[in-house]
This record gives structure tokens, sequence and C-alpha cells, in this order.
């Protein structure tokens, strides 16, 4: 185990565990791993931890965990084997406890793979790519089938138990996994309607194959082998009613359901590949409408797509923005729309799924039938503007409202033929009227601007509200001084670390907690408190079937520093924040009113001097020590008094915020107006 995974199990950060290394010198040895990254038997681990008082049970989660990565065939090998038990203990579990109470480790293994094939066959045929499960292979698992078991008794079931195992390997190998989250799969399944028969030819970890609900033949196919088997193990257990196909292959060069007529593809394809196949697929019968060019994988695996299809069946797919307007794909482009294959391009808001700083768009294909519509139309929606603002792949878009908008807008495009125009957001093109030299299918590029809908009146509203704001900027403007002192004061001063260790305040650091089902609290960013707005983030969700980690919850008159950046930033949080989870890198400081007051904190906390004196450097950031700004030891008469002066000047600035906001709105409204021709110049 990493010393990660030795923080995990002591429930520390891990600090404690270098600090442990360093001081305790009966502290475990490593047995494997690198100088940098080394690794630990958990036994030695777990007996040092045990006789430091550090721990007195180890989790059963924990202890299969550490199995699972400690497995001399790797945690890939172990997952498949914990996978295929987990699916004899649902499907058989008497059999299960007879076997497990009667055979030893030796007998176990040897039993297992007559049984585990068996079992595999039933759900997921007899070409399965659940290989490996020989006596040889298994022996080494034992332990680690029974305890998986065991755990699946204690997560209620084997399903969790599988989510929880699998989660933990993708969490820990984020490089080596592309994953489709839960809201674009959600949003795919829907847009792609009920259907009997799903394929994803890129089927990944199973993720949109697994949103198709009500499907009763589930066909994926993945080219690496590992991920096949955790894929085809992982549907049989949440979908037991269904017929799994899964495949390990390449499915551009190697295709495994080359006479499918699926009802609907869900799939999330790779992005700007190169070497998918071009030199020796040139005559392949799939490219209907046209040959791709080496730089359009994607359109391959459109044209893949709509070739596993039965006439009338859609196909929805994750793409790219370029692959909208690439002119090396123009041409192909241009055909999908002639003959009404192509029939929505939906741009979705970034962060929506990786590459999260790119807003990506889902593409609505349909296989032409002989009932093909003579004049083929586009829907094109944008729900960009749906997003939360915050900095790519940190802060999740608002996905009911990006599912809500593009649902709406698809089922009323598909029922009607058309759809009524709403700029900004959503329109349908007749094809014809796209066919230019670049084909360009970019929803952004054919909407009109919001702005067009408010016209005049939403401007004068503006107008309006910019000049009562401007005018309760005057009477807020503070005076230079309300009191003068002869000579600078110099109070006796103390530190935040200071009135922490006295109990005066809670000091409490940001990050990283996760969402659950039950709650999912807005998240307060650095961005939202330097820039004065809502809380505009989104806790991340937290490893499948892991329980969320409890996030840092802010009350009013908190106080909330930033410790990046070096300006000088604290913000007093008011009942509309309140809580609103903590984010990264910023701190609290929650005061006892009987001794400190949140203004007076926040206040002394700003000062230039005290900031400078509290910041260390880097060669790329300045990083503030929230523990060592000062302020003054004052009487809590005093402090209120210069409390009421601090809350003046942020009421002041918060004002001054609202009117440059107003301010830049009618400026880009009037612009906008001038230009789209819904204002005139008088």
């Amino acid at each position: 185990m990493t010393a990660a995974g030795i923080a995990r199990l002591a429930g520390v950060g891990r600090a404690a565990v270098s600090n442990w290394r360093r001081r305790h010198a009966g502290f475990p040895r490593p047995v494997g791993g690198t100088e940098t990254s080394p690794t630990f038997a958990l036994a030695d681990v777990e007996h040092w931890l045990r006789a430091q008082g550090k721990l007195a049970e180890v989790p059963l989660r924990e202890r299969v965990w550490q199995q699972l990565v400690s497995h001399p065939g790797g945690a890939a090998t172990a997952l498949r084997h914990a996978g295929a038990v987990l699916l004899f203990v649902r499907d058989r579990p008497s059999a299960w406890r007879r076997l497990n109470a009667a055979a030893d480790d030796t007998e176990l293994a040897g039993m297992l793979p007559a049984i585990l094939e068996s079992v595999l066959a039933a759900h997921l045929g007899r070409h399965h790519p659940v290989h490996g499960l020989t006596r040889d292979a298994l022996l080494p698992s034992a332990a680690l089938v029974r305890a998986t078991a065991e755990l699946a008794a204690e997560e209620d079931g084997a399903v969790p138990a599988f989510e929880f195992l699998l989660g933990r390997h993708l969490d820990a190998n984020p490089r080596q996994y592309t994953l489709t989250p839960p809201g674009p799969a959600g949003l795919m399944a829907a847009l792609a309607g009920p259907a009997r028969t799903v394929l994803d030819p890129a089927s990944g970890t199973g993720s949109l194959l697994d949103a198709a609900e009500g499907a009763e033949e589930l066909c994926g196919q993945e080219a690496d082998p590992d991920l096949a088997a955790l894929t085809a193990l992982r549907l049989a257990l949440h979908a037991p009613g269904a017929q799994v196909r899964v495949h390990a292959a390449d499915t551009l060069r190697a295709d495994a359901f080359p006479q499918l007529a699926a009802d609907a593809v869900l799939t999330h394809p790779p992005f700007n590949e190169r070497n998918w196949g071009h030199d020796e697929l040139a005559y392949d019968p799939r490219w209907e409408y046209g040959f791709p060019a080496r730089t359009e994988s994607e359109l391959a695996w459109v044209q893949h797509a709509l070739a596993r299809l039965r006439e009338g069946g859609t196909a929805v797919l994750l793409m790219p923005p370029a692959a909208a307007s690439r002119r090396s794909g123009r041409r192909i482009r241009a055909d999908l729309l002639r003959r009404g294959a192509l029939r929505a391009v939906i741009a979705l808001p970034a962060g929506a799924a990786p590459p999260y700083g790119i807003p990506l768009h889902l593409w609505v294909l349909r296989r032409p039938g002989a009932a093909a519509p003579p004049s083929p139309h586009l829907l094109v929606v944008d729900t960009a503007a749906l997003g939360t603002g915050g900095a790519p792949g940190r802060d999740k878009p608002d996905w009911q409202a990006v599912r809500t908008t593009a649902l709406e807008a698809w089922q009323a495009f598909d029922r009607d033929g058309g759809i009524e125009e709403e700029p900004g957001v959503r329109r349908s093109l007749a094809a014809i009227d796209l066919l230019d030299d670049d084909v360009d299918l970019a929803p952004a590029r054919h909407l009109p601007p919001p702005s067009a809908a408010g016209g005049l009146a939403e401007l004068a509203d503006v107008r309006e509200r910019l000049a009562a704001t401007l005018s309760r900027t005057a009477e807020l403007t503070p005076q230079a001084a309300a009191g003068t002192a002869a000579a600078p004061v110099r109070w006796p001063l103390t530190t935040v670390g200071e009135l922490a260790r006295a109990g005066a305040l809670v000091l409490r650091a940001g990050g990283p907690g996760t969402a659950s089902a039950d709650a999912a609290p807005a998240v307060l960013t650095e961005h939202d408190v330097i820039g004065g707005t809502a809380p505009g983030g989104a806790l991340p969700e937290g490893a499948v079937g892991a329980p969320a980690e409890e996030p840092v919850l802010v009350a009013a008159g908190d106080v909330v520093v930033p410790v990046l950046g070096g300006g000088a930033v604290a913000r007093v949080v008011d009942e509309a924040t309140a809580g609103a989870a903590l984010g990264r890198n910023l701190f609290l400081l929650r005061p006892d009113p009987a001794a400190l007051d949140p203004w007076f904190l926040a206040g002394f906390l700003r000062g230039t001097a005290n900031t400078r004196q509290a910041s260390s450097y880097a060669s790329t950031a300045t990083r503030l020590d929230v523990r060592r700004l000062q302020l003054p030891r004052l009487p809590l008469a005093d402090q209120l008094r210069y409390g009421r002066r601090f809350r003046e000047l942020a009421a002041f600035e918060e004002t001054l915020r609202r009117a440059a906001r107003l301010g830049e709105q009618l400026v880009q409204g009037l612009h906008d107006g001038l230009t789209d021709g819904s204002v005139t110049p008088g």
C-alpha cells in the first residue's frame, strides 16, 4: 500500500504519514515502489498503527481495497476475479455460502473456474472478455474473493461492492481512462429514447450502456481487454435481465457486430486519433457518406454508428466542437445533412466531460429510411450559458437545466419537424441553408444573440437599475476619514493562530468534499469570494459507490479568506451564502461572537501591510499563511465600532461591483442591439 493508502486507513492526511516516517524509527520499511513513491506491506502497517494507538480496526472496505491493489496479478486482474465472484454471489447466494464454508483456499480455487464460467456464460454468452479464471490464477485471489463477498453483504449487495472497487480503481488511474460522467450519459440515453438493443462501439467503463434503462440487449466493444472485462461484469451486475455482449477489439479495424441493426447507438469515441485505420480501411462499406480524412477520426465513428443502426434508429455521439467546423470534414457533413442523417447538434457547457476545458457537442443522428424527409432540417441547441461559470473541470454545469433545455428542444423538433426559435438557445435550420463552402454546424454561429429577445425594453430596465445603483453609490461613498489621530495608533497585536489556539475562533480549510445523492450544496469558490458573487461552484462527484466526503459548510458570520494570489480579500458570510460548501484555496475563520466581531476581524485581515507580512512567495504564486495574519487586541465594544465602519465599506464596495456589472451589461446590450438591428441609432 502507498502513503495515500496509509493516510486513508488511519483517517489522516498524507503529511501526517510523512511525519510518522521521519519521527518514528519503528515505522515499517518500504517493500516496493520507488524512493519518491514507496509501497508498504498492509500487515506491517496495520500492526504498527495498532501498536501506536492510531487504529482500532481496519474497515472492511480498506482491507478489501488493499488486498486488491497488492494482488500479484495487478489490480485489473484482481477486479476481474472479484467481479466474477460477486456475480456468482448475486445469482447463487446459497451455493456460494456452502462453497465458502466447506472449502479451503486451494479447494476454492479449484472449484471456482467451472462455476464462474457457467455464471458468466448465462449473462455474457460463451464468447466473453472475462478470461483467465483458472485454478492457478484464482489461487492468489482466494482471500480477496472471500473478503469481497463479505463486503457485498456489508454493502447491501454485489452491485455497490463492485462499484466501490471499480470506482476506486478508476480514481487511482485517472490518466488511463476517459470517463463519461453520469450527466451527459443520462442525457444521451434520453435523447436516443427507448430502445430494445443498444450498442456502444467505444464502451469504456460502460457508463453509456448502463444509462440505457430498459434495454433488453446491451452490446459493447472496447479495445482495452481489461476494461472490456470490467465493463462486461459491471453491466451483468447492473442489468441482470438484459443480454450483455461485450467484446475486446479495435472497433474500426475489427468490428465485433458487423450484422447488428441496433435501435440506438450511444458512444463517446476517442478524439483526434490519427492512427484509426485510415490506410487499411479506404474501401470499407461503412463510409457511405464519404471516406474520412486521416484527421477526421470522429467522422469515421459517426459513420460506423449509422452503419450499425436499423432504419429509423437513433445514434447520439459526444463530439469535439472542431468536428462541426473543420474544413477537412465539410463534404461528409454536407452529405449527412442532405440525406437527413444528422438531425441535431447540441453544444454542452465546458466541464461536461473530458477534456473539461472544451464545450463539447452532442450529435444526434438517425439512419435514413425509405421515408426520409424531402427537405431535411437540422436542430441546433446551445446550452453553454447553463454552465456554472467556474474554472473548467472544477465546477459542474447545471445538468438539470442542460437536460431540460436539450430534451425539450429535441422532442419538439423530432415530433413536429421544426421548432419555434429561441434566441441564443435553439433554432431549426433548413439543411440547404447550411450547404456553403464551410458547412459549419457549430450552434453558436447559427443562433441570434439572446439580447435580441429583450430589445429596448430590457435595455431600458438595465439603464434604470444602473442609474439607481450609481445614485446609491454616491450616497454610500465614505469620507476619507471619519476621525483623525495625531499619530498612528499602536495596538498590542495577536495572530489568527494564537486566537485559534485560545478558542476565540475556529480555523478550517476548504475542499475537497464530494457530492452525495441526498445533499449537494453549492460551492463558494475563490472566484466568488474575490468577485463578491453568490456561490457558483459544485462539489465533484466521488468515486462510484463510495460514500460522500463531508464538505466544510459556511455559516452566517464566518469570515472567508483566499490563500492564493497575495491579494487583500476577506468576506463575511451572510444569510444568503450560509450553507454553501467551502471551496479549495479558501480558509474559514469562525469567530466566537463573545470574543470577536466578524466585521472587525475581516476588516483588519484586509490590511495591505498585514497580508504582505503573512505571505510567502514561490516561483509561480503567492500564498497567504492565514495563521500569521494579525489583528489588534481590543475590547468587544471597540471591535464593534470598527466593525460598523468596515461594514459600511463593504456595502459601498458591493454597490460599486453591482454598478460595474450593470454598466457592462448595458454597454454589451447596446452593442448587440445596434449590430443585430433590434436597436437603431436614433
